[in-house]
């Protein structure tokens, strides 16, 4: 669920979740998170390379907070609550190796938030869970109230530019054209926690990482509703390493990943955030299933029973608090609804088959490869049969689709 947070990272890292995860399938009572060495903001100019140019050295623990201000999103183009389908990811490769990498690439502002006709599915079980759980699944501690006010401001703009059907900015904050809900993010106290107020807005979960002075990054706020792989009240103040490694368990992690994710959440700058994506397998519709593991829970379900699961994770920090916002959607497809589609049932068993012992274990493969394997060789074989040129594929396919 994303927090694998933690499996969260790509072309820095294509593993898995903390929410996964936090990305980190799958992350500081004092001042918030960073601690800011001036009262004003500076001025940062975007580089070229991305970054903003020319920042001096900080300490770890501190940030001086910045002006910058995201590009204004256009309209999603021909956006429709009824008609809008979900982005096809399907971020698997061909084996007979399975890397193990952060596997990040740059992302276009106007991708940040991605919405489509599930957003009143995803919004009910959000309000139901948060009514029935509260803090446990959605919740800001003192380090990072700063980066939790700053990223619901964010969303608040955001959204009414690229959704304006859905959404509509207002001099207080935002409304919903759907639920009619008015959201004031100005009044101090808020009604809410703003971590609950600002995942009714969006259809992913996301965690906000502190950086301490020991340039551990800590999870102190976050709404990770949507059932997982983990819950937020068990990793809250944790540091990203430990939810990784002692929690999530995630192959490969401190050999392979553990250095590249810390550079990464160190150096990111504001104007220049990140995204990947994650898959896996799973024996039923997580969206709304409490009971939810990695591979099909019992073994040898029916084929009708698999799910095809990913993650698309975003990595961004906030400009004026220096909190890093770890955000990702969920998808669910039954593994039936997608064998059709050309080419991909051939490249998802040849990748299933390329996890090596410690990631098929990860992955729960042994629950599902006796029944699902056969059954996605067979679909491949009869694409073939029908004349699909297998030597075509990377002209009609883009990563990660």
């Amino acid at each position: 669920m994303a927090l694998d947070i933690i499996a969260f990272l790509s072309s820095y890292l294509v593993l898995v979740p903390i929410a996964a995860v936090l990305f980190w399938a799958t992350l500081q009572v004092a001042r918030p998170i960073f601690v800011n060495t001036k009262q004003s903001p500076a001025k940062g100019r975007p580089s070229k390379a991305g970054g903003l140019a020319k920042r001096p050295a900080r300490k770890p623990g501190t940030w001086e907070p910045l002006d910058y201000k995201r590009p204004v999103a256009p309209p999603y183009p021909d956006w429709s609550l009824h008609t809008t389908k979900p982005l096809p990811y399907r971020p698997f490769s061909y084996g007979p190796k399975y890397p193990i990498t952060m596997g990040l690439r740059r992302m276009p502002w106007n991708e940040w938030i991605e919405l489509d006709h599930q957003f009143p599915y995803y919004h009910d079980i959000k309000a139901r869970r948060i009514g029935e759980l509260g803090c446990k699944v959605a919740r800001t501690e003192p380090e990072a109230l700063e980066g939790a006010y700053e990223l619901l401001q964010e969303f608040s703009d955001y959204l009414p530019q690229r959704y304006p059907s859905l959404f509509k900015r207002t001099p207080v904050g935002i409304d919903n054209l759907l639920t009619g809900k008015q959201f004031n993010i100005v009044e101090r106290p808020l009604k809410q926690d703003p971590m609950q107020m600002a995942a009714r807005l969006i259809q992913d979960d996301f965690a906000l990482l502190v950086e301490k002075s020991d340039g551990q990054y800590h999870l102190f706020a976050g709404a990770i509703v949507m059932p997982g792989l983990w819950n937020l009240d068990e990793r809250m103040g944790m540091p990203l390493s430990q939810i990784h490694i002692e929690h999530g368990k995630v192959p490969g992690f401190k050999e392979k990943l553990e250095r590249g994710v810390m550079s990464l959440f160190r150096r990111i700058q504001p104007d220049a955030p990140v995204q990947r994506n994650t898959w896996y397998i799973q024996g039923s519709d997580s969206m709304d299933d409490e009971g939810f593991t990695k591979g099909a829970g019992e073994k040898n379900m029916p084929v009708e029973n698999f799910h095809y699961r990913t993650e698309r994770q975003t990595i961004r920090r906030l400009p004026r608090s220096g909190l890093v916002a770890f955000i990702f959607r969920t998808y669910d497809v039954p593994i039936i609804d997608m064998v059709d589609e050309p080419y991909v049932p051939g490249r998802l068993a040849s990748a299933i088959r390329s996890w090596d012992d410690n990631m098929a274990r990860y992955k729960g493969r042994h629950t599902f490869e006796e029944v699902l394997l056969p059954y996605l060789d067979s679909k491949h074989d009869a694409q073939v049969a029908n004349g699909l040129d297998l030597t075509k594929e990377e002209e009609v396919r883009a990563y990660p689709y």
